[in-house]
């Protein structure tokens, strides 16, 4: 093999590593008609369909179009808007990390929001979207904020400040959060000094902690992890999954009676892994852009408990042929999660940022050996 060759092998390789570091800008959310929506697949956007279409072969509905965010940020998150149809995307543009994007999903339209950060952190959250009052909730930095997003679906001329609420006891120095949403309430898990199977509570209506967890039975783990709030086709959520770190289990917390079903974990034990939920799906983005889904039935618990977990095939081809990558944006590496919807924006940013300036750097070496070679 020639020298060209093989660094034009290397140049190649090279390219397939940006390509994966890049796989976790993307994030995942439903509209209201339960379409499952794939934000940043390959400097694209995707229409994946309802859950009865996902197993089957064919391609997902490319929905990408102009004013859409670079997603180049390390932990893009997604939040659904059900009142307004809309999806609200933090975290997707490092050129400008407080704005706000927003995904009309009825009118299949992009726009930007401006915010005024204040002590709020854009680069370090866990937030959650309340379902009622559209608002915001985000711990950073130890202090709870809000920003109401009213009934936006398109962009005003005018930033939405994120105010300070208050800065709970519990959110010690240290603590990762971890924040579902179900009734109005924010849940807390895994705070330090609680046992097993217990949250901490903050009343949204109200705007305040409750001075005593509460305990949910059977007992999930103490333990960080992720969590969705499944959604309703009408009303609040009563119910949201948390799959610990460890992917050992996926828990589904049931509000309404305090009680808990222990179903099964993800195939992928990814603790970076963004997780997001409709009526009758929990869906898990990897940090390697695989997706999967388990079903669930929220009036069953011998239904969830026979469930497992499956790849979205319509996705799968994307994934394997590299695809998860964006390429309109630099490469970087969620909640979600990301992301999640509940992970924690930017707590792997370092890291990432460092991995991204080495494969530059390589892609520049690289670059000039082949120059080099050629001539």
């Amino acid at each position: 093999m020639s020298p060209s060759s093989s660094l034009s092998l290397l140049f190649l390789s090279v390219l397939s590593l940006v390509s994966f570091a890049s796989a976790s800008s993307a994030c995942l959310a439903f509209d209201t008609n339960w379409d499952l929506l794939a934000f940043g697949f390959g400097g694209k956007d995707f229409n994946v369909g309802t859950q009865d279409s996902w197993s089957s072969s064919g391609h997902p509905t490319d929905i990408t179009t102009s004013g859409r965010p670079p997603f180049d940020g390390p932990n893009a998150t997604c939040y659904l808007s059900q009142f307004f149809n809309a999806v609200y995307v933090l975290g997707a543009d490092t050129s400008d990390a407080a704005a706000i994007y927003i995904y009309d999903a009825t009118a299949k339209s992009w726009s930007k929001q401006e915010t005024t950060p204040g002590n709020f952190n854009p680069s370090s959250f866990n937030a959650i979207l309340d379902h009622d009052t559209n608002v915001f909730y985000a711990l950073s930095g130890g202090t709870l904020f809000s920003l109401d997003m009213g009934s936006l679906k398109t962009a005003t001329g005018n930033p939405i400040p994120w105010d300070n609420v208050q800065t709970p006891a519990f959110a010690a120095s240290g603590y990762q959060p971890v924040m579902a949403l179900a009734q109005n309430h924010v849940h807390f898990l895994n705070v330090p000094g609680l046992s097993a199977g217990q949250a901490q509570i903050f009343v949204i209506h109200f705007s305040y902690v409750q001075p005593n967890p509460q305990l949910y039975q059977p007992a999930f783990p103490a333990s960080h992890g992720q969590a969705a709030s499944f959604f309703l086709d009408s009303g609040v959520q009563q119910q949201f999954a948390f799959i610990p770190d460890d992917g050992s289990a996926t828990w589904v917390i049931n509000v309404e009676t305090n009680t808990t079903q222990s179903l099964a974990g993800p195939s992928s034990k990814d603790p970076k892994a963004t997780y997001f939920a409709s009526t009758n799906s929990l869906v898990q983005l990897t940090s390697d852009g695989t997706v999967s889904f388990l079903p669930f039935d929220g009036t069953s618990t011998p239904a969830n408990a026979q469930a497992s977990w499956s790849k979205i095939s319509k996705l799968s081809n994307l994934v394997q042929s590299g695809s998860t990558s964006n390429s309109s944006s630099h490469p970087s590496g969620t909640s979600a999660g990301a992301p999640s919807a509940s992970k924690s924006a930017g707590s792997n940013s370092s890291a990432r940022m460092r991995f991204t300036s080495d494969i530059v750097a390589l892609i520049t070496f690289v670059s000039g050996c082949l120059a080099v070679t050629l001539v």
